[in-house]
């Protein structure tokens, strides 16, 4: 994939999971719907959507092969149960986290376990962070940490080891959709796949089961382009991206929900936000930043 298509879907993509974190926290503040409905729906509607967008695609391509790869178009079935149930692990223990998390602790808790994770893996592959590289990850991870600190509380043990899971689980997700392959059939299938769990879940706790009209709105937003549409574009991304650039690419991501509450929920916008955010995006721009080659030598 050329770089900038590249850049493009990241972005895009990262765009999503700063939604979902606005979503999730506009449908479960007020108890609008419970985390189990919101699970079950949130992936329901990224099924369908992924459903729809191959059905398109297939349309497009007329003879079977996918318009402008020339490539042959993957059934949906393609992904596989260990990926699909990261992703169930994940949306479940994300929602249930953020019934009792603050937004900025939840944050915290789930982008460092993310990044944990992904720089584990990436350690044991030999991608390892060093000179610019590093600094720029410590420079990133710093800026998100002065934007949450201030304002976190000591969370409820439960709910934060139900968070740093929720981390782990999107870190090995992430980390499974590096291999190379048709990024929206796959995605299809492990969201196919993570239904009969979503399905468990909400059968398991049915006595608390409750829907408004605007729980149900954020979780089939937040399903079909945050999640769906989004996700799919992460796995397209992630073939051309390092573990570690990967990883680090995620602190924007509490960055960019923070802006969007201030955009979207009516939030303040104060002097420390502008400049954490400043801060994160300043350590990622480290990390992406490749070397300059050395010129020729002079005598």
């Amino acid at each position: 994939m050329p770089p900038r298509r590249t850049a493009a879907f990241a972005f895009l993509a990262l765009l999503g999971f700063a939604g979902n974190s606005l979503l999730c926290r506009a449908a479960l503040r007020d108890g609008g719907i419970d985390a189990a409905s919101f699970t079950a729906l949130r992936l329901a509607a990224g099924v369908a959507a992924l459903a729809a967008l191959l059905v398109w695609r297939r349309w497009r391509a007329g003879s079977g092969r996918a318009p402008g790869d020339g490539r042959a178009v993957e059934p949906a079935g393609r992904g596989d149960w260990a990926s699909a149930a990261a992703l169930f692990a994940y949306a479940a223990l994300f929602s249930l986290a953020y019934t009792r998390l603050s937004a900025g602790t939840g944050a915290l808790l789930l982008f460092g376990a993310v990044q944990a994770t992904m720089l584990v893996q990436g350690w044991r592959e030999g991608d390892r962070l060093a000179g610019v590289r590093a600094l720029g990850a410590g420079v990133a991870a710093a800026g998100l940490l002065a934007l949450l600190a201030p304002g976190l509380q000591a969370p409820p043990p439960v709910a934060a080891a139900m968070m740093l899971g929720a981390g782990v689980a999107w870190g090995l997700y992430t980390l499974r959709g590096r291999r190379a392959g048709d990024a929206l059939a796959r995605s299809a299938g492990n969201f196919a796949r993570s239904l009969p769990l979503a399905a468990a879940l909400l059968l398991s706790s049915r006595a608390g089961a409750h829907a408004d009209a605007t729980g149900i709105a954020c979780a089939l937003v937040s399903g079909a382009l945050a999640s769906g549409v989004g996700y799919a574009l992460w796995y397209a991304a992630l073939p051309a991206l390092r573990a570690s650039t990967a990883a680090t690419l995620q602190l924007c991501v509490p960055v960019l929900a923070a802006l969007g509450g201030v955009a979207l929920l009516g939030e303040p916008l104060s002097p420390r936000l502008v400049g954490c955010a400043a801060v994160v995006l300043a350590g990622i721009a480290l990390v992406l930043r490749r070397p300059r080659p050395l010129g020729p030598m002079h005598s």
